[in-house]
């Protein structure tokens, strides 16, 4: 029997050797830390078809426009994921998606890298963001 997707992505996270500090085999999630790649309590969730990966980056306590229009802009350099507010408008999150269903080792370790490189570059004003919302 080919094994679940859970199981999949599991293998590939030891195999990435990031941090595990959550397991949910229920709803099928993973709550992964890897300080060297700017990773830290990011959720690995397997939601049907798709995986989804999410890590909160700042507060929101106001409406500020331009900082708004400059994580559009950071989205537009990103190789993976984007910046994007939860639900309720309150927190910037990173959040991507992949497809289950063909899912690679390179892909997903893409998909997590791309955070920490635009952490790096862009830190500065992530931090000014956060300080200021």
């Amino acid at each position: 029997m080919a094994d679940s997707h859970f199981e999949t992505v599991s293998n590939y996270l030891n195999e990435l050797g990031v941090e595990i500090s959550k397991t949910d085999e229920q709803e099928e999630l993973f709550v992964i830390s890897d300080e060297d790649r700017g990773v830290t309590n990011m959720i690995v969730d397997c939601e049907g078809a798709i995986l989804l990966i999410e890590q909160m980056i700042f507060e929101v306590k106001s409406d500020d426009l331009a900082m708004y229009k400059r994580l559009l802009q950071i989205n537009r350099d990103m190789v993976h994921g984007a910046f994007v507010l939860d639900e309720d408008g309150k927190r910037v999150i990173y959040r991507d998606t992949l497809q289950l269903a063909n899912l690679d080792l390179n892909e997903l370790e893409a998909s997590i890298n791309a955070l920490g490189l635009a952490l790096a570059i862009h830190a500065d004003e992530l931090i000014d963001f956060s300080k200021a919302a």
